[in-house]
């Protein structure tokens, strides 16, 4: 059994503990998902690529992304391979990615990042930003789905 939530909180909560954000792609009607690095605030994800690549080809062809997150995975083990089962919480949502294009947005947008993981913001040299695409989302139509946990209980 597991529990499903709208609620910001906690989506809010497994995003800010999550590690890696795997974001869902549609490259040439087929599907491409690829872990990425990323922060988040206020809503928004940033995630930053090189300039050139798969990914990056990907958006500027078609930019609506599935992001997903998942954090506390825990193996239940049982007698009956039936029952076994895991302990999880995620959250997936969906939005449109954009290129930041301003410096001083994308300098802004990497700062976030670099919060996420516990770093300080950066003096980011021009060279850097030129060969670095930072990209925007604003998450939409986010749930966040809890299983085997007290948690789930109350959802």
């Amino acid at each position: 059994m597991s529990g499903v939530t709208t609620d910001r909180g906690v989506l809010e909560s497994i995003i800010r503990q999550a590690a890696v954000c795997r974001i869902g792609l549609c490259d040439g009607g087929q599907p491409y998902v690829v872990p990425v690095c990323f922060g988040y605030e206020d809503g928004v994800l940033y995630f930053h690529s090189s300039v050139t690549g798969r990914k990056v080809d990907a958006l500027r062809r078609n930019n609506a992304v599935c992001v997903e997150f998942d954090v506390d995975q825990e193996i239940v083990k049982a007698e009956c391979a039936c029952k076994w089962g895991i302990k999880y919480r995620s959250v997936i949502g969906f939005g449109e990615a954009s290129f930041v294009e301003e410096v001083e947005e994308k300098r802004r947008a990497l700062d976030i990042i670099m919060r996420h993981y516990g770093g300080e913001p950066q003096d980011y040299p021009e060279a850097t930003l030129a060969k670095t695409a930072v990209l925007r989302t604003e998450i939409q139509d986010a749930t966040a789905k809890i299983t085997g946990t007290e948690e789930e209980a109350a959802l």
